[in-house]
């Protein structure tokens, strides 16, 4: 039934000034507009006959509830055709007003106020709103008129006032000014300390509103809150651990965990790239009951995809399609790359298919989706039909593109789509597309076309792109432009691992161990050591990781004895180990018993005497897969008949049978 028509109903038939503003209370929808619209007819006809108290009352709950309904034309109409405008009209007015988001409007109502006579004065209500539309809109001459005027009134001791100020002045560009109200205060509450927080948060002072937080975390008085959790948040992107530590801990401590709070925690996690401590915080706040909403699924599902906890990330699915959560873009969207990164490229196509909206990042997921799994030419399928619907392509969807053409080896194409970018859409090339151009030429074996293009770009190579040559040069052993290309990474971060361990493997390839043993050396001085590979693997709500050599599994005698008997089925399949690589200070033998321990190889294992037949096997890498793991996995999903999806940090390998979605190019 039209909940419209089930309060038309409840119109009385006659009189009944009481029953007609329950009525009006009741309204709270846009849905319930049309009997609104009745119910004041009725209350006009009814003024006359009451006092003027009475109609002042009907009066703002008809701006309250028209307001509430989404109708705010008819909510100042109310405003305007009254004889008897007090503050509290405005009051209520321009509550509905900020909470629209509708600042202009509401600082235009603010300032209409005064001219009216004293009984419209704005009061300690008036200004909390005031102030807000001044931060959101960032109105700093206006909002430091305000502030005098509070200060002349005496009002600016009220704490609803300067918590208002505070976020004025911290959102306006005058953190300073902020942070003196706040130090001035002579009683803070919990309130205080948040928009403090906030204000320095939003400033991008992170590190000063971490302080504010710490010290409030040291007080101990007030106690933090859900709002405190909130107010931190933006301040915790690339947070230090003991930060991320320390607001675990304030959340751990509280009494009351609501949903902002637990959403909070989960952000926090996600955004520093902590995807097993995000997915294990949702399945104990599933445990502890509490209830999900979009927010929350929206920000566990691409740490789901991130370590592949493929049966966490079905069953939050399940949850979205029993609570009729969509159409909702931002989980669609998030859904889509759950089941992309967790190699489920048939299930996110579904999701993609079936979406009623979609806007540039829902395309640029799907295409990312094909091209990291070396479907290039449905990737570029994919974005000809997005330009087709009318959408422009970002900057970000050039990424995904260019990327594509690379992992695919479509190198014409790619070019092709470089100049586009900048020559249709006039979009200024960034150091993310020179990476994925460098990435496409080098792959295709242009060594010195790359290093060409890295010459001619207009702007300065940064780390990512001399990387991208260097990755090059390993793959097609090209000594001469590696060693520039390694020469320009150690100037720009002499520390990071990995370049080295690139180096090292070009000279292993040469055959030339001096020049391991001297990068190894170089290493050893710096203090630098190799991260250690690991691949992740879920089985049921848990994920597993696995190191080389790993022992620390309590199946790890099981799992090494799987991992004898298949290595044992692919050499009589022909499999020779890859040594040529590997540490040359090992004796030959111990080569091979190196590379048979690798990370991902313990993880096929593990799965395959965990699971039922036919279960594909999942597997997140923290580092690009080496060639050995990469033709073992081929040989094994023959042998065991499985699906094995291998995602490292630059692309998916989609074994089947033998065959692999990269086409050995990679």
């Amino acid at each position: 039934m039209n909940p419209s028509r089930g309060l038309l109903r409840r119109l009385p038939p006659a009189g009944g000034q009481h029953a007609l503003l329950h009525l009006v209370d009741s309204c709270r929808a846009p849905a319930d507009l049309p009997a609104l619209r009745a119910a004041h007819a009725r209350l006009l006809l009814l003024q006359h006959l009451h006092s003027p108290t009475s109609t002042a009352v009907a009066r703002v709950k008809l701006i309250q509830a028209y307001a509430a309904c989404s109708a705010l034309p008819a909510a100042l109409a109310v405003l305007a055709s009254s004889p008897d405008r007090a503050t509290i009209f405005y009051n209520v007015l321009l509550r509905a007003l900020t909470s629209a988001s509708l600042h202009r409007e509401a600082l235009l109502l603010f300032a209409s106020m005064r001219p009216q006579g004293p009984s419209c004065s704005p009061d300690h209500y008036t200004y909390p709103l005031a102030l807000k539309s001044c931060a959101a809109s960032s109105s700093l001459v206006l909002g430091l008129q305000i502030h005098s005027s509070i200060a002349r009134l005496g009002l600016d001791a009220n704490l609803f006032v300067a918590h208002s100020a505070i976020t004025m002045y911290a959102r306006c560009g005058r953190p300073d000014d902020a942070y003196e109200m706040f130090d001035e205060m002579q009683h803070r509450d919990v309130v205080s300390w948040n928009a403090m927080i906030s204000g320095f948060a939003h400033a991008g002072l992170f590190g000063r509103s971490v302080e504010i937080f710490r010290e409030l975390v040291r007080l101990q008085c007030p106690r933090p809150d859900a709002g405190t959790m909130a107010s931190i948040l933006p301040a915790m992107g690339n947070a230090k651990a003991e930060d991320i530590s320390l607001v675990r801990g304030v959340f751990d401590e509280m009494r009351f965990r609501g949903l902002i709070s637990w959403n909070a925690m989960l952000s926090i996690y996600a955004i520093n790239g902590l995807h097993i401590q995000a997915v294990e915080l949702f399945m104990r706040m599933e445990k502890d009951g509490v209830e999900p909403d979009a927010v929350t699924l929206a920000t566990v599902l691409p740490s789901c995809g991130e370590v592949s906890a493929f049966s966490l990330g079905k069953r939050i699915h399940e949850i979205i399609k029993r609570k009729r959560m969509c159409p909702n873009m931002s989980l669609e969207n998030a859904l889509t790359n759950m089941y992309a990164n967790c190699g489920c490229l048939k299930d996110a196509r579904e999701v993609f298919d079936c979406m009623s909206v979609r806007d540039v990042v829902s395309w640029t997921s799907i295409i990312s989706a094909y091209g990291m799994r070396g479907h290039g030419t449905e990737a570029v399928n994919l974005f000809e039909s997005m330009r087709e619907q009318g959408l422009e392509p970002d900057s970000i969807a050039f990424v995904a593109i260019l990327a594509a053409c690379s992992h695919a080896g479509l190198l014409d194409v790619g070019k092709r789509y470089f100049d586009c970018m900048t020559s249709r859409y006039q979009i200024t090339p960034k150091a993310e597309h020179y990476t994925c151009m460098v990435d496409l030429l080098g792959r295709a074996g242009c060594i010195s076309e790359a290093y060409d293009f890295i010459m001619a770009m207009p702007i300065e190579p940064n780390e990512r792109v001399w990387g991208a040559l260097l990755g090059a040069c390993r793959i097609h052993s090209n000594m001469d432009i590696g060693l520039l290309a390694a020469d320009s990474l150690f100037r720009l971060v002499p520390n990071q691992t990995g370049y080295y361990v690139l180096l090292s493997n070009i000279y292993a390839r040469a055959g030339r161990w001096a020049d391991v043993t001297s990068v190894r050396s170089v290493m050893a001085s710096k203090g630098i050591k190799k991260l250690p590979g690991g691949s992740s693997v879920e089985i049921g709500d848990q994920v597993h990781t696995f190191h080389v050599g790993d022992r620390s599994h309590p199946q790890y005698e099981m799992i090494y004895e799987k991992l004898d008997e298949l290595l044992g089925k692919i050499k009589g399949m022909g499999y020779n180990p890859e040594v040529e690589a590997t540490l040359h200070d090992v004796e030959e033998e111990d080569k091979e018993g190196h590379l048979s321990v690798h990370s991902e190889k313990l993880a096929i294992a593990f799965v395959l005497i965990n699971t039922r037949p036919g279960t594909p096997i999942r597997i997140t890498l923290n580092l690009r897969t080496c060639g050995d793991c990469h033709h073992a996995a081929k040989l094994i999903s023959t042998i065991a008949n499985r699906e094995i999806i291998l995602r490292d940090i630059n692309k998916f390998h989609h074994i089947v049978q033998g065959v692999c979605s990269c086409g050995d190019y990679w």
